[in-house]
């Protein structure tokens, strides 16, 4: 492996911040069940391979973001697969002045920010997916319109995630102020920010080229699940 993003899923489950939350063996991990659906083998060996496979899926799936595409793992069948590009924050780029109130996120708006996930669909968002690191959320008259977090934490990196707003908040500038948010305290930490989007997504690339994203990597991403899924 030349570079920890290229595999940053297994680079997030063996780190130092994240390996506590990793269930697996025999050379295949995944996130806890209720974190999210990522998983990883260590290599392309058939014994890890075979491990992926007997991996548990309560959700029914698992998924993998890789450089290059491992093989199927014996037994499951790829239900989904899409190209992403990993982009690397290389510069924050200055804040337009914007009249945004910004909060930080408890556990007391789980519930909201699961529903407005189900809503909007930024990707995988399970029971316990908020827990993964910072979420700040922008609300109206009590009702979270829009949300961005932290998910996958290699060592020296953090991914911006869960970035969504409400279809009658959108248009607003609150996924840029709240993505700067949580870029903001990756940095105050020492870290590099990255993240991913569909490759497909121009809208979602250019703001994160306007925040000072730029691509580093296409990524295979696979959702895996067992034929009677």
């Amino acid at each position: 492996m030349s570079h920890p993003l290229d595999r940053p899923v297994w680079s997030a489950l063996t780190s130092e911040r994240q390996a506590s939350l990793a269930v697996g063996a025999d050379g295949a991990l995944r996130f806890a069940p209720g974190y999210g659906v990522f998983a990883a083998s260590v290599d392309q060996s058939p014994e890890s391979l075979a491990a992926m496979a007997v991996l548990e899926r309560p959700e029914g799936i698992i998924a993998t973001v890789e450089a290059v595409a491992p093989p199927v793992p014996p037994g499951l069948v790829a239900l989904k697969e899409a190209t992403l590009a990993q982009m690397v924050l290389v510069e924050l780029t200055p804040a337009k002045a914007r009249n945004i109130m910004i909060e930080p996120l408890t556990e007391a708006d789980a519930p909201a920010m699961r529903a407005l996930a189900a809503l909007t669909e930024p990707g995988p968002f399970f029971d316990r997916t908020h827990q993964l690191g910072g979420f700040f959320g922008v609300k109206q008259d009590g009702r979270l319109m829009a949300m961005a977090g932290e998910r996958m934490k290699p060592d020296g990196f953090t991914e911006v995630s869960g970035v969504c707003a409400h279809p009658d908040a959108r248009g607003r500038g609150y996924a840029g102020a709240l993505m700067r948010t949580v870029i903001e305290q990756i940095l105050a930490r020492g870290e590099t920010a990255f993240l991913h989007s569909y490759a497909d997504n121009a809208g979602a690339i250019a703001l994160y080229r306007a925040l000072g994203f730029e691509v580093r990597s296409e990524m295979a991403m696979r959702m895996l699940g067992s034929a009677e899924t």
